[in-house]
Order: structure tokens, then C-alpha cells, then sequence
């Protein structure tokens, strides 16, 4: 069966590569902030936005990909009851460091499953990360040396590189933190006859 992932995530991708799943990537054509605002407005938690998201991707790609197992993810960053996006440039990333020092947000990480256009399973897996208190001068010189790097993860961090040194603590799982929650996923396609085991 062919395994579609409906993204150009380099960590996604990495993380099912290393895993041993043979799939191809194809990213979804769906515009985020256009669908994920509505679901604000109607009181979605950021648990549901990503859910939704990771559906919306899958869906797309299946669409496009009818016999193919597609796998959509998304993942929102909530501190308290903001919710942040990545950051546009590297002002607006020492805006959100400097916003996250000290304190403890969570990391919502949804991941779905689909074929010919159905949703056939959804999950979502949720890290608490609490930065430690951060120096502004500090943070200017991690994204500095992070450069446009800092502006691809939600947050302004890279926890997969030098990013972790900004934080105290962190209760979750690495998948669930870089984006993807492989070992229920891991499950499914197990489940689903899509890889050995």
C-alpha cells in the first residue's frame, strides 16, 4: 500500500524515514490561517485547530491520491489561551522568545489517517515545554547563530538542534515535539496492513 505524507516538513519526513516507512511526500494545498480561524471564533481548543488541520492535509492529498494510506499533521503551540504561529522574521521570533521565557506552553500535535478521500483514524498527542528564564541578549544571539532556521518551528525554537538549550523542562515525547506522534502512529499503520509487523 502506498503511504502518502501530506507535507514538506524535513522533520516529518525524517522521522518516518528513520522509522523504516517507505512513503512519498506530497504537501497539501489548503491555506492554515484561513481555515483555522473560524474554528477560534466557534471556541475550538488548540487541540481541536490541529485536529482539523491534520485533516484537512490528509484529505486534500487523499483526494488527489485516492488508493494511497495519506498521513496529515499539524501542530499548534498554546500558552495559556493564546496560540502562536510561526514566526514571520526573526523580530517577530525574539517577540515570541522573549513572550515564552519562564513560562510553560504546550505543544499540540495532531496526526491522521486517510484513503479515498475518508478519514479512517485521527489522534493527537499533547508536550508541556517550559522555557527557562531567558537573557534578551541571549536570545539574540541564539537566533543569530539559528538564523532563518528559527522561523521554521512554531515558537522560534528548533528543539531538534540548539533550540533545547532554551529550555528547563519538558514532559512529552520527541515525535510528539518535532510535529509527528509516530509511535500511535506507528500502531495504526500496523493496523491498517501498511507496514510489517
Amino acid at each position: 500500500m502506498a503511504i502518502i505524507l501530506a507535507s514538506k516538513s524535513p522533520f516529518r519526513a525524517a522521522l518516518l524515514k528513520n522509522a523504516g516507512v517507505s512513503f512519498t511526500a506530497q504537501p497539501a494545498h489548503i491555506d492554515e490561517r484561513a481555515a483555522e480561524a473560524p474554528l477560534y471564533e466557534s471556541g475550538a481548543t488548540p487541540d481541536d485547530v490541529a485536529l482539523v488541520l491534520a485533516e484537512a492535509k490528509a484529505l486534500d492529498v487523499s483526494e488527489r491520491n485516492p488508493e494511497a494510506l495519506v498521513i496529515g499533521s499539524d501542530q499548534t503551540l498554546s500558552l495559556g489561551d493564546a496560540v502562536l504561529h510561526k514566526p514571520e522574521n526573526l523580530e517577530a521570533a525574539r517577540r515570541q522568545l522573549l513572550q515564552l521565557s519562564g513560562k510553560t506552553h504546550h505543544l499540540n500535535s495532531a496526526v491522521v489517517l486517510a484513503k479515498n478521500g475518508n478519514t479512517l483514524w485521527r489522534h493527537v498527542s499533547v508536550a508541556r515545554m517550559t522555557l527557562r528564564d531567558l537573557d534578551p541578549g541571549f536570545i539574540g544571539r541564539y537566533l543569530s547563530r539559528a538564523g532563518a532556521a528559527a522561523l521554521q518551528s512554531v515558537g522560534a525554537y528548533q528543539f531538534e538542534g540548539e533550540g533545547v538549550q532554551l529550555f528547563e523542562k519538558v514532559d512529552g515525547d520527541y515525535f510528539t515535539i518535532v510535529g509527528l506522534p509516530l509511535l500511535p502512529l506507528l500502531v495504526e499503520l500496523r493496523h491498517e496492513g501498511a507496514i510489517d509487523g
